[in-house]
C-alpha cells in the first residue's frame, strides 16, 4: 500500500530534476554570442595607434570595432554617475531596484530604473522595447552576462556599444567626434561629458539641451571631487571647460589606404604599418607639388615608401585630394595597373649579369633597327651606334635593351617578371613581344617598388617576400586579396644586384648637380620611366634604408608634354628621401664575384689581340660570356696608311697592329660621338683584297617586314633605305629585284616607292663588295 505513493513521489523528484536541468542549460546558452551582431567601422591607425581614418558602418553609424580596455578617467566618471556598486553585484543590485521602486511610487512617474551597468549592456544588445517582462529577461541575462566575463570585459563591452548622440555610438567613436583626439586623451570634462551622455544621448544637441548636459556633467565632477577623486583645481579647471560644439570630422589622413582596408577588411580595427609623421610630410610635399604640375594639367600623384630592413611601407599616397572628384583623386595609383615605360629595364639588366649572358659594360648595338615592323626609337631619337650595357640601363636607351631583350627571350623575361611578381601580366608572352621592356606591360607602383625593396634586402642579407601594410603577423601584403599566408618569392643573387644598383646610381639628377662632390647628399640608386604617349611618369629610389616609388600623371590616362619621369616624378622621389634620414651605402657582397680582365673599349673578356684592358670583379656566370670579338690584328705598312698582307711586302717593313673595329651599321653611328674611333684603312693597291665585308644596311635590316601607310590620292609612300659603309668616299650601286635603281656617295641613303610583297636588295660598291637583304613590304590603312 506504500509503494504506490513513494513511486509517485520518486517521479515527482524526477521531474523536479529534469525541469532544474533544464533551466540551468537553458541559463547557460541564454546569451547570445557574440553578444552584438552589429556592423562596425572600419578604423585604420598608425603603428603607434595614432587615428589615420576610418569608414562609416554599413548601418550608417560610427561605431567603432569594440575595444579591450577604457581609459581611467572614463570608466571612473562612468561607474560613479552609472553604477557606484558595479564592482560588488553580480549583474542585479537588488537595493537599487528598491530604491528605484520607492521612488517611482512616491514620485507617480519614473525617476529612476534601479538598473546596473550591466543591464543596460543587455539592454543595448537586445534593443526591444522596454516592458516590465524585458526587464526582468534583462536581469537574468546579466547576472549570466557576469558569469562569462570579467568586471573589464563589461566595461568595454558597453563603453564601445552605448550611445553619443545622433549616429555616434561607442566611447572612441564620441572622442574624435566630438573632441578630436583618443579616448585615452581626453580630460576629466571631456571624460564626465561622455560618462553621462549616454543616460540621456539626445541631450547633446547643438542649439538645445546644453545647459541642462553642462548641469549633469558638473554634478558628477563635484561628486568626484568629493570622494577625493580629484582635487579642486582639477574640479574647477573641468568645470570651466566648454561643451563640444558642432561633430568634428575624423582625421583624412593616408586616405586611400584606408579606403584599401575597408575594402578588403571591412569592419576591423586596423593598426598599420604607416609612419604617420612620414605620412603627413608625404602628403604636405605633394600638395605643393600637385599646384606646381597643375600648371601643365597634370593633376595626380602617388607616393609609397617602404622601410627595406623591416619590410613594411610606412608611407602611403596613393593620389592627392582625396575630397575632390573632378579630376580622378580618389582613384588609388598605388593599386592602379599603369604602363611601366622604362622602369623595367634594370631588371632584364639584372636577369642577364646574373646568367652571364652580358657583363656590365659589353657593348650594345644603338642602330636603327626594324624587327616584325616593330621599329623602336630612344626618347632623343638619336643613336650612338655601340653602348656600353649599364650606360644604356642609367642613360634609359631603348634600342639596346630591345636588343638585350631579344638575346635573352621574351618568354624568360616574362616568366621572370612573373615570378616576382612584379608587373600584370593576364596574357601569353607572344602579346607582348620585344615591347615588354619598353611599357608594353602594365603593373602597380606598389608591386614595383617591393622588388627593388626586395633587391635592397637581398644585400642586406634578408629573405624576399611582400613588403607589409599590417603591423601584425601574418598581414596584409601590398596587393590586393592577399591570402594570409604570404608567399616565398625567389631570391635575388647579390653580385647581379650590385651591379644593377652600381649601374643606376650614374643617373644624372634632375638638378644637374654632381652629387658625388657634395658629402652631404647621400648615394640613391634610381631608374625612371615614361610610359608611350607621355601618359605614365615613374621614379625608384632605393637606399640600404629605404625605397621610394613615385608615380605621376593622369589617372585617366590623358598624355601631357612635359610628363616624363626625369621632370615629374624623378624630382618628387629626391624631395621624398630629402625628408627621410641619410644612410651609408651597401657594402660590397662578399665572395659573389671573379676578378678578371675586361677589354677597355668593348666591355668584352680579353680577347687575343685586346691591348687596353682593366681588371674588374664580375659575376661567375660572366665568364661564359665570348672573348673581345672586336679587335682583329692586321699588317699596315711604315707609314700605317694601308693594310697589306706580310707576303706582299717587297722592300717594305709590314707593321703589326691590333685595331678595333666595329661592325659598319655600328660605326657609322659610333664615330660620330667618338672622334677617337679610326675607320681600318683600305688594303694598298695590288696588295690583298678586303676579306671583311666593309657594308651593313642600317635600315631596312635583313627580312624586315615595312608598314608603309598610305598617303592621301591612295598611293603606298616611299620607303627609305640606309647603309653604312666603312669606306666613306666609297660609291654603292643600288639594285632592287635586279633591276639597277641608282647610285650613292658619302651619305648612302635611297628613297624610292614598293609595290607590296617581297623584295630584294642588293648593294654592289666600287672594289666589288656585295650585300642584299630581302624585305616584306605591307601597305597600312
Amino acid at each position: 500500500m506504500h509503494k504506490q505513493p513513494l513511486k509517485r513521489m520518486s517521479k515527482q523528484k524526477t521531474g523536479v530534476v529534469c525541469m532544474l536541468v533544464v533551466l540551468l542549460v537553458a541559463y547557460i546558452f541564454c546569451l547570445q554570442e557574440p553578444l552584438f551582431k552589429v556592423p562596425y567601422s572600419t578604423v585604420v591607425t598608425d603603428r603607434d595607434g595614432e587615428l589615420l581614418g576610418a569608414r562609416i558602418a554599413a548601418d550608417e553609424q560610427w561605431r567603432f570595432p569594440a575595444c579591450d580596455t577604457i581609459p581611467e578617467k572614463f570608466k571612473t566618471c562612468l561607474i560613479n554617475f552609472e553604477d557606484r556598486y558595479f564592482q560588488y553585484h553580480w549583474g542585479v543590485n537588488p537595493f537599487a531596484i528598491g530604491r528605484a521602486l520607492f521612488l517611482n511610487i512616491r514620485e507617480k512617474r519614473i525617476v529612476s530604473g534601479g538598473s546596473t551597468l550591466t543591464m543596460q549592456l543587455i539592454r543595448l544588445s537586445r534593443n526591444k522595447e522596454r516592458t516590465i517582462w524585458e526587464k526582468c529577461l534583462e536581469a537574468i541575462l546579466a547576472t549570466r552576462l557576469e558569469f562569462r566575463c570579467s568586471k573589464s570585459e563589461i566595461l568595454a563591452l558597453y563603453a564601445s556599444h552605448a550611445p553619443f548622440g545622433g549616429n555616434v555610438v561607442g566611447l572612441d567613436a564620441a572622442a574624435w567626434r566630438y573632441f578630436g583626439r583618443s579616448a585615452a586623451q581626453l580630460s576629466w570634462a571631456e571624460s564626465a561629458t561622455l560618462a553621462v551622455l549616454p543616460n540621456a544621448p539626445a541631450m547633446l544637441h547643438l542649439s538645445k539641451n546644453q545647459q541642462a548636459l553642462l548641469k549633469k556633467r558638473n554634478r558628477l565632477l563635484k561628486k568626484l571631487l568629493e570622494k577625493n577623486i580629484i582635487d579642486k583645481t582639477t574640479c574647477d579647471l573641468a568645470i570651466s571647460e566648454n561643451l563640444p560644439g558642432e561633430p568634428l570630422p575624423l582625421p583624412q589622413i593616408a586616405p586611400h589606404l584606408v579606403s584599401y582596408f575597408y575594402k578588403n577588411n571591412k569592419g576591423k580595427q586596423i593598426v598599420s604599418t604607416i609612419e604617420k609623421n612620414v605620412q603627413i610630410r608625404v602628403e604636405e610635399l605633394l600638395e605643393r607639388r600637385h599646384f606646381e604640375f597643375l600648371r601643365s594639367d597634370i593633376r595626380n600623384i602617388a607616393v609609397i615608401v617602404i622601410d627595406v630592413k623591416k619590410n613594411q611601407v610606412i608611407a602611403y599616397c596613393g593620389n592627392v585630394r582625396f575630397n575632390e572628384n573632378s579630376s580622378s583623386n580618389q582613384v588609388d595609383i598605388i593599386q592602379a595597373e599603369r604602363s611601366t615605360g622604362s622602369i623595367l629595364k634594370p631588371f632584364l639588366y639584372y636577369a642577364m649579369l646574373q646568367e652571364g649572358e652580358i657583363l656590365p659594360r659589353t657593348l650594345l648595338p644603338d642602330i636603327p633597327v626594324n624587327i616584325n615592323g616593330f621599329s623602336p626609337q630612344n626618347f632623343n631619337l638619336q643613336f650612338e651606334g655601340a653602348v656600353p650595357a649599364g650606360e644604356a640601363v642609367s642613360r634609359s636607351l631603348n634600342v639596346p635593351l630591345v636588343y638585350l631583350l631579344r638575346k635573352y627571350s621574351v618568354p624568360k623575361f616574362y616568366d621572370f617578371l612573373k615570378h616576382n611578381r612584379i608587373a600584370v601580366l593576364p596574357k601569353p608572352s607572344a602579346h607582348y613581344g620585344l615591347s615588354l621592356i619598353l611599357g608594353g606591360a602594365e603593373a602597380k607602383l606598389g608591386d614595383v617598388a617591393n622588388a627593388y625593396s626586395n633587391m635592397a634586402r637581398s644585400l642586406l642579407g634578408l629573405e624576399a617576400s611582400p613588403c607589409s601594410l599590417l603591423l601584425t603577423a601574418g598581414s596584409n601584403d601590398i596587393r590586393e586579396n592577399s591570402s594570409s599566408l604570404r608567399p616565398v618569392l625567389p631570391e635575388f643573387h647579390l653580385g647581379a644586384v650590385w651591379q644593377v644598383f652600381e649601374a643606376v646610381t650614374e643617373v644624372n639628377r634632375p638638378e644637374q648637380i654632381d652629387w658625388k662632390t657634395l658629402p652631404s647628399m647621400q648615394k640613391i640608386a634610381w631608374k625612371t620611366g615614361t610610359s608611350y604617349g607621355f601618359r605614365d611618369a615613374w621614379a625608384i629610389g632605393v637606399t640600404p634604408q629605404y625605397v621610394v616609388g613615385v608615380w605621376v600623371g593622369n589617372a585617366s590616362g590623358e598624355g601631357r608634354p612635359n610628363l616624363t619621369g626625369a621632370k615629374t616624378a624623378g624630382p618628387v622621389m629626391f624631395d621624398v628621401f630629402d625628408l627621410l634620414p641619410s644612410s651609408a651605402w651597401f657594402e660590397p657582397p662578399n665572395g659573389e664575384f671573379t676578378e678578371v680582365e675586361v677589354c677597355r673599349q668593348s666591355g668584352h673578356l680579353k680577347g687575343r689581340f685586346c691591348e687596353d684592358t682593366d681588371t674588374v670583379l664580375i659575376c661567375p656566370n660572366g665568364l661564359r660570356t665570348e672573348p673581345c670579338p672586336y679587335h682583329i690584328c692586321i699588317n699596315l705598312t711604315a707609314d700605317e696608311r694601308y693594310r697589306v698582307y706580310e707576303n706582299c711586302m717587297k722592300a717594305g717593313i709590314a707593321v703589326q697592329r691590333n685595331w678595333f673595329l666595329l661592325p659598319p651599321a655600328w660605326a657609322w653611328y659610333y664615330k660620330q660621338h667618338h672622334p677617337e674611333y679610326k675607320s681600318l684603312p683600305a688594303f694598298q693597291p695590288g696588295c690583298g683584297e678586303d676579306g671583311l665585308q666593309p657594308m651593313q644596311f642600317i635600315y631596312p635590316q635583313g627580312n624586315a617586314r615595312v608598314h608603309l601607310p598610305k598617303q592621301l590620292d591612295g598611293t603606298m609612300g616611299d620607303i627609305t633605305f640606309e647603309l653604312a659603309h666603312n669606306n666613306p668616299h666609297t660609291i654603292v650601286f643600288w639594285h632592287i629585284d635586279n633591276e639597277y635603281i641608282a647610285s650613292t656617295g658619302d651619305f648612302h641613303k635611297l628613297s624610292i616607292k614598293l609595290s607590296s610583297g617581297n623584295h630584294t636588295i642588293t648593294v654592289v660598291d666600287n672594289d666589288g663588295h656585295t650585300l642584299s637583304c630581302k624585305i616584306e613590304v605591307e601597305s597600312k590603312q
